[in-house]
Protein backbone atom coordinates (compact mmCIF):
# COMPACT_ATOMS: atom_id res chain seq x y z
CA UNK A 1 0.00 0.00 0.00
CA UNK A 2 1.49 3.37 -1.37
CA UNK A 3 2.39 5.40 1.59
CA UNK A 4 0.12 8.87 2.56
CA UNK A 5 2.51 11.53 1.21
CA UNK A 6 2.44 14.54 3.97
CA UNK A 7 2.13 17.75 2.78
CA UNK A 8 5.74 20.30 3.04
CA UNK A 9 4.89 22.72 5.78
CA UNK A 10 7.58 25.33 4.83
CA UNK A 11 7.00 25.10 1.43
CA UNK A 12 3.47 26.33 2.08
CA UNK A 13 4.48 29.06 4.14
CA UNK A 14 6.18 30.02 1.44
CA UNK A 15 3.85 30.28 -0.58
CA UNK A 16 1.68 32.47 1.53
CA UNK A 17 4.42 34.58 2.02
CA UNK A 18 5.32 35.71 -1.24
CA UNK A 19 1.45 35.40 -2.20
CA UNK A 20 0.50 38.21 0.01
CA UNK A 21 3.86 39.93 -0.43
CA UNK A 22 2.89 39.99 -4.26
CA UNK A 23 -0.72 41.49 -3.35
CA UNK A 24 0.55 43.97 -1.53
CA UNK A 25 2.83 44.98 -4.00
CA UNK A 26 -0.25 44.60 -6.80
CA UNK A 27 -1.81 47.71 -4.49
CA UNK A 28 1.41 50.10 -4.16
CA UNK A 29 1.90 49.77 -7.89
CA UNK A 30 -1.23 49.92 -9.15
CA UNK A 31 -3.68 52.22 -6.95
CA UNK A 32 -2.75 55.59 -8.26
CA UNK A 33 -3.87 54.43 -12.08
CA UNK A 34 -6.86 52.17 -10.69
CA UNK A 35 -7.94 55.44 -9.43
CA UNK A 36 -7.47 57.09 -12.35
CA UNK A 37 -8.86 54.84 -14.87
CA UNK A 38 -11.40 53.19 -12.65
CA UNK A 39 -12.78 55.51 -9.73
CA UNK A 40 -11.34 53.47 -6.79
CA UNK A 41 -7.88 52.82 -5.51
CA UNK A 42 -8.81 49.51 -4.91
CA UNK A 43 -9.80 48.25 -8.26
CA UNK A 44 -6.90 45.78 -9.72
CA UNK A 45 -6.41 44.68 -5.54
CA UNK A 46 -10.07 43.36 -4.85
CA UNK A 47 -9.48 41.46 -8.20
CA UNK A 48 -5.85 39.85 -6.79
CA UNK A 49 -7.38 39.39 -3.71
CA UNK A 50 -10.33 37.35 -5.24
CA UNK A 51 -7.89 35.00 -7.29
CA UNK A 52 -5.59 34.65 -4.04
CA UNK A 53 -8.47 33.00 -2.64
CA UNK A 54 -9.39 31.14 -5.38
CA UNK A 55 -5.74 30.01 -5.73
CA UNK A 56 -5.21 28.73 -2.20
CA UNK A 57 -8.35 27.06 -2.37
CA UNK A 58 -7.29 25.15 -5.31
CA UNK A 59 -3.88 24.91 -3.51
CA UNK A 60 -4.82 23.23 -0.84
CA UNK A 61 -7.13 20.81 -2.61
CA UNK A 62 -4.46 20.08 -4.60
CA UNK A 63 -2.27 19.40 -1.37
CA UNK A 64 -4.85 17.23 0.12
CA UNK A 65 -4.35 14.61 -2.82
CA UNK A 66 -1.93 12.34 -3.57
CA UNK A 67 -0.32 13.82 -7.36
CA UNK A 68 0.79 10.53 -8.00
CA UNK A 69 -2.59 9.96 -9.31
CA UNK A 70 -1.95 12.30 -11.99
CA UNK A 71 0.27 9.42 -13.63
CA UNK A 72 -2.61 8.34 -15.45
CA UNK A 73 -2.45 8.02 -19.15
CA UNK A 74 -6.35 8.11 -19.79
CA UNK A 75 -5.96 11.58 -17.44
CA UNK A 76 -2.78 12.93 -19.38
CA UNK A 77 -3.29 12.08 -23.00
CA UNK A 78 -7.39 13.73 -23.23
CA UNK A 79 -5.50 16.27 -21.20
CA UNK A 80 -2.79 17.15 -23.75
CA UNK A 81 -5.34 16.63 -26.68
CA UNK A 82 -7.51 19.43 -24.99
CA UNK A 83 -4.72 21.49 -24.99
CA UNK A 84 -3.65 21.22 -28.37
CA UNK A 85 -7.76 21.93 -29.34
CA UNK A 86 -7.42 25.05 -26.90
CA UNK A 87 -4.47 26.51 -28.79
CA UNK A 88 -6.24 25.91 -32.06
CA UNK A 89 -9.09 27.81 -30.83
CA UNK A 90 -7.67 30.53 -29.53
CA UNK A 91 -6.54 31.78 -33.06
CA UNK A 92 -9.93 32.67 -34.43
CA UNK A 93 -10.84 35.14 -30.81
CA UNK A 94 -10.50 38.40 -31.05
CA UNK A 95 -7.10 39.57 -30.88
CA UNK A 96 -6.06 41.47 -28.24
CA UNK A 97 -2.85 44.03 -28.26
CA UNK A 98 -2.89 42.45 -32.00
CA UNK A 99 -2.17 38.47 -30.14
CA UNK A 100 -4.59 35.60 -30.38
CA UNK A 101 -3.66 34.35 -26.86
CA UNK A 102 -6.47 35.02 -24.74
CA UNK A 103 -10.41 33.60 -23.90
CA UNK A 104 -12.30 35.62 -21.86
CA UNK A 105 -15.78 35.93 -20.73
CA UNK A 106 -16.70 39.15 -19.22
CA UNK A 107 -13.59 40.38 -16.72
CA UNK A 108 -12.20 36.56 -16.61
CA UNK A 109 -9.69 35.58 -18.83
CA UNK A 110 -7.86 32.62 -19.48
CA UNK A 111 -4.93 31.82 -21.85
CA UNK A 112 -4.61 28.36 -23.10
CA UNK A 113 -1.03 28.70 -23.02
CA UNK A 114 -0.67 28.50 -19.17
CA UNK A 115 -2.78 25.30 -19.15
CA UNK A 116 -0.47 23.97 -22.08
CA UNK A 117 2.64 24.69 -19.32
CA UNK A 118 1.00 22.97 -16.29
CA UNK A 119 -0.37 20.03 -18.85
CA UNK A 120 2.93 19.41 -20.44
CA UNK A 121 5.37 19.54 -17.45
CA UNK A 122 2.72 16.74 -16.01
CA UNK A 123 3.07 14.43 -18.75
CA UNK A 124 6.50 14.29 -19.14
CA UNK A 125 7.01 13.69 -15.63
CA UNK A 126 4.88 10.29 -16.45
CA UNK A 127 6.25 9.64 -19.66
CA UNK A 128 10.08 10.00 -18.33
CA UNK A 129 9.40 8.15 -15.27
CA UNK A 130 7.78 5.29 -17.13
CA UNK A 131 11.12 5.54 -19.92
CA UNK A 132 13.50 5.27 -16.54
CA UNK A 133 16.74 4.55 -18.09
CA UNK A 134 16.33 5.06 -21.58
CA UNK A 135 16.16 9.03 -21.93
CA UNK A 136 18.51 8.61 -24.60
CA UNK A 137 16.48 6.22 -26.95
CA UNK A 138 15.88 8.49 -29.93
CA UNK A 139 13.28 6.60 -31.53
CA UNK A 140 11.08 5.89 -28.02
CA UNK A 141 11.79 8.71 -25.89
CA UNK A 142 13.01 12.17 -27.29
CA UNK A 143 11.20 11.84 -30.59
CA UNK A 144 7.45 11.60 -29.02
CA UNK A 145 9.29 14.32 -26.10
CA UNK A 146 9.71 16.60 -29.77
CA UNK A 147 6.57 15.81 -31.36
CA UNK A 148 4.55 17.01 -28.30
CA UNK A 149 6.34 19.63 -27.36
CA UNK A 150 7.02 20.81 -31.14
CA UNK A 151 3.35 20.92 -31.58
CA UNK A 152 2.30 22.65 -28.28
CA UNK A 153 5.19 25.11 -29.35
CA UNK A 154 4.09 25.77 -32.81
CA UNK A 155 0.67 26.47 -31.91
CA UNK A 156 2.10 28.88 -29.23
CA UNK A 157 4.26 30.53 -32.07
CA UNK A 158 1.01 31.05 -34.21
CA UNK A 159 -0.71 33.39 -31.77
CA UNK A 160 2.42 34.98 -31.88
CA UNK A 161 4.04 34.52 -28.25
CA UNK A 162 7.69 33.71 -28.54
CA UNK A 163 8.34 34.30 -24.49
CA UNK A 164 6.18 30.95 -24.08
CA UNK A 165 7.96 28.72 -26.30
CA UNK A 166 11.34 29.63 -24.92
CA UNK A 167 9.81 29.09 -21.35
CA UNK A 168 9.09 25.53 -22.44
CA UNK A 169 11.85 24.97 -24.13
CA UNK A 170 14.04 25.15 -21.04
CA UNK A 171 11.57 23.33 -18.68
CA UNK A 172 11.53 20.60 -21.27
CA UNK A 173 15.31 21.11 -21.22
CA UNK A 174 16.02 20.91 -17.76
CA UNK A 175 13.70 17.62 -17.66
CA UNK A 176 15.81 15.52 -19.82
CA UNK A 177 19.03 16.82 -18.15
CA UNK A 178 17.69 16.25 -14.58
CA UNK A 179 16.12 12.49 -15.80
CA UNK A 180 20.11 11.60 -17.89
CA UNK A 181 19.90 13.10 -20.93
CA UNK A 182 23.15 13.53 -22.42
CA UNK A 183 25.09 16.52 -22.72
CA UNK A 184 26.57 16.14 -26.14
CA UNK A 185 22.35 15.53 -27.15
CA UNK A 186 21.87 18.35 -25.36
CA UNK A 187 24.30 20.73 -27.08
CA UNK A 188 23.69 19.77 -30.34
CA UNK A 189 19.58 20.89 -29.71
CA UNK A 190 20.39 24.39 -28.48
CA UNK A 191 23.42 24.91 -31.81
CA UNK A 192 20.25 23.39 -33.88
CA UNK A 193 17.71 25.60 -31.88
CA UNK A 194 19.67 29.02 -31.70
CA UNK A 195 18.95 29.85 -34.95
CA UNK A 196 15.51 29.04 -35.49
CA UNK A 197 14.84 31.96 -31.99
CA UNK A 198 17.33 34.41 -33.89
CA UNK A 199 15.36 33.74 -37.48
CA UNK A 200 11.86 34.55 -34.96
CA UNK A 201 13.18 37.53 -33.79
CA UNK A 202 14.43 38.75 -36.97
CA UNK A 203 11.79 37.91 -39.11
CA UNK A 204 9.38 40.03 -36.82
CA UNK A 205 9.59 43.63 -36.80
CA UNK A 206 8.45 44.23 -33.34
CA UNK A 207 10.62 41.52 -31.68
CA UNK A 208 13.49 42.72 -33.46
CA UNK A 209 12.92 46.20 -32.20
CA UNK A 210 12.50 44.48 -28.48
CA UNK A 211 15.46 42.98 -28.76
CA UNK A 212 17.91 46.08 -29.57
CA UNK A 213 16.08 48.24 -26.70
CA UNK A 214 16.62 45.53 -24.55
CA UNK A 215 20.08 45.57 -25.28
CA UNK A 216 20.58 49.52 -26.20
CA UNK A 217 17.42 51.61 -24.73
CA UNK A 218 18.98 55.06 -25.36
CA UNK A 219 18.27 54.58 -29.04
CA UNK A 220 14.81 54.86 -28.87
CA UNK A 221 14.16 56.83 -25.37
CA UNK A 222 11.00 57.66 -26.17
CA UNK A 223 9.73 54.52 -27.99
CA UNK A 224 10.26 51.11 -27.93
CA UNK A 225 13.32 52.11 -25.13
CA UNK A 226 10.93 53.90 -22.74
CA UNK A 227 10.03 51.26 -20.49
CA UNK A 228 12.96 49.71 -20.03
CA UNK A 229 14.40 53.60 -19.26
CA UNK A 230 11.64 53.91 -16.70
CA UNK A 231 12.49 51.01 -14.90
CA UNK A 232 16.53 51.48 -14.52
CA UNK A 233 15.39 54.72 -12.91
CA UNK A 234 13.26 53.55 -10.59
CA UNK A 235 15.77 50.74 -9.76
CA UNK A 236 17.98 53.03 -9.34
CA UNK A 237 16.05 55.61 -7.09
CA UNK A 238 14.52 52.95 -4.66
CA UNK A 239 18.72 50.98 -4.53
CA UNK A 240 19.06 48.59 -1.67
CA UNK A 241 16.36 49.95 0.82
CA UNK A 242 13.73 51.36 -1.39
CA UNK A 243 11.79 54.59 -1.16
CA UNK A 244 9.55 52.88 1.23
CA UNK A 245 5.71 51.58 0.67
CA UNK A 246 3.59 53.86 -1.97
CA UNK A 247 6.42 56.55 -2.11
CA UNK A 248 7.68 55.09 -5.31
CA UNK A 249 7.25 57.82 -8.51
CA UNK A 250 7.90 55.70 -11.48
CA UNK A 251 4.40 54.43 -11.08
CA UNK A 252 2.95 57.66 -11.63
CA UNK A 253 2.36 57.24 -15.25
CA UNK A 254 5.93 56.92 -16.21
CA UNK A 255 6.30 53.68 -15.94
CA UNK A 256 4.13 51.53 -18.44
CA UNK A 257 1.58 48.64 -17.04
CA UNK A 258 3.21 48.78 -13.62
CA UNK A 259 1.43 46.63 -11.55
CA UNK A 260 1.97 43.59 -14.20
CA UNK A 261 4.54 43.26 -16.65
CA UNK A 262 7.50 45.37 -14.63
CA UNK A 263 5.85 45.04 -11.04
CA UNK A 264 9.80 44.51 -10.06
CA UNK A 265 11.08 47.98 -10.95
CA UNK A 266 8.25 49.11 -8.51
CA UNK A 267 9.33 47.14 -5.48
CA UNK A 268 12.47 48.07 -6.34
Amino acid sequence: MSRRLESDKILFGAVVVLVLFGTLMVFSASAVMAAQFYGSSYYFLLRQLAWVVVGLVLMMAAMSRDYRRLANPRLLFPALGLQLVLLVLVLFRSPSHHAHRWFRLGAVGFQPSEFSKIVLVTFLAYFLAERKGAVNDWKHTLLPIGLVTGSTVWLVLKEPDLGTPLVIGLVVAAMLLATGLRWSYFALGAVALAPVVGFLIYLTPYRLKRFEAFLNPWVDPLGKGFQIIQSYIAVGTGGIDGVGLMEGKQKLFYLPEPHTDFIFAVIS
